[in-house]
């Protein structure tokens, strides 16, 4: 369902693109609301007694990638409404549905550790829809410039989470694991289909903006 919207949104006209995109911000917003196509890495692993604090540690770090997949919607969605060739809007859907999986993953993680998303969401969501907007505009090789950007930066702090979360916690590093594949893939897309190394401040901004997301969303 999701997919086929943002397939036709091309067709449409500006009242209707403001409404579709309204729409796939609550769908990713909402808790609940996404469904991912794939089974979560999760199932069939075994859930291990987590100490109070491990358990807390291991929910700040899964709402932080909570977050991160909410901000990959948001930039896919910015960047297909404003990306100009077909194609590349075609390949920003397809990371967008694989990104849905991820966000689902992580929602059904949370849950079982007696967790929440975070209540700064519609902010970064927000942010990240404009910036994603930007990219698109700029032109199609920035705009997959940017998202294999993105996801390099989003392969290094996977790989930092994976070392941070406890040991025992097998469910949720099986979903990073998963993740942190997709992401890989999606960054390798995006340069072989011509994106640009973006300018180093670029990536030094992306990077802070990155910090201080992570920060906020560990407590909130």
């Amino acid at each position: 369902m999701r997919e086929q919207a943002t397939s036709s949104a091309k067709s449409l006209n500006g009242l209707d693109q403001l409404i579709l995109q309204f729409d796939q911000a609550l769908r990713t917003l909402v808790p609940g609301a996404s469904t991912a196509r794939r089974t979560t890495p999760a199932r069939g692993k075994p859930e291990h007694e987590l100490t109070g604090e491990q358990r807390q540690h291991a929910a700040a770090l899964m709402r932080i990638n909570h977050t991160g997949e909410v901000c990959a919607q948001a930039l896919y969605q910015g960047q297909a409404l404003t990306a100009k060739l077909p194609d590349i809007r075609t390949a920003m859907e397809h990371a967008a549905q694989e990104e849905v999986d991820h966000l689902a993953w992580c929602e059904q993680r949370l849950r079982e550790l007696d967790s929440r998303t975070s209540y700064l969401n519609p902010l970064w969501y927000g942010l990240s829809f404009g910036m994603g907007a930007v990219a698109g505009l700029a032109g199609d090789k920035w705009s997959l410039g940017f998202v294999a950007e993105t996801e390099q930066q989003v392969c290094e702090h996977l790989r930092e989470h994976l070392e941070k979360l406890p040991r025992e916690d097998e469910k949720s590093h099986a979903v990073l694991n998963q993740m942190l594949i997709d992401e890989k893939n999606h960054g390798e897309t995006a340069r072989l289909a011509g994106g640009a190394e973006l300018p180093m401040p670029i990536k030094l901004g992306m990077t802070l903006m990155s910090v201080v997301m992570k920060k906020a969303v560990y407590r909130l």
